[in-house]
């Protein structure tokens, strides 16, 4: 009987050590995954203003130069 009972004990606990490590190791994964969309959004929103940007040059640019020169 006490055999058993250790051998309970011993399971539960390996048991609860592997959903322990397997929570964790998710948690480490969809934080990742997260910084990955925030840098994915950064650049998106770069670009558009790097484009806002230019479109605003260029047109300071045409408004400064009469048209055909």
């Amino acid at each position: 009987m006490r055999a058993m009972v250790v051998t309970l004990v011993v399971f539960v606990a390996l048991l609860i050590a592997v959903i322990g490590y397997v929570s964790w190791r998710d948690r480490n994964r969809r934080s990742s995954l997260e910084d990955s969309m925030a840098v994915r959004n950064d650049r998106a929103d770069q670009a558009r203003h790097e484009a806002e940007r230019h479109f605003a040059q260029g047109e300071a640019a045409r408004h400064r130069t009469p048209d055909g020169t």
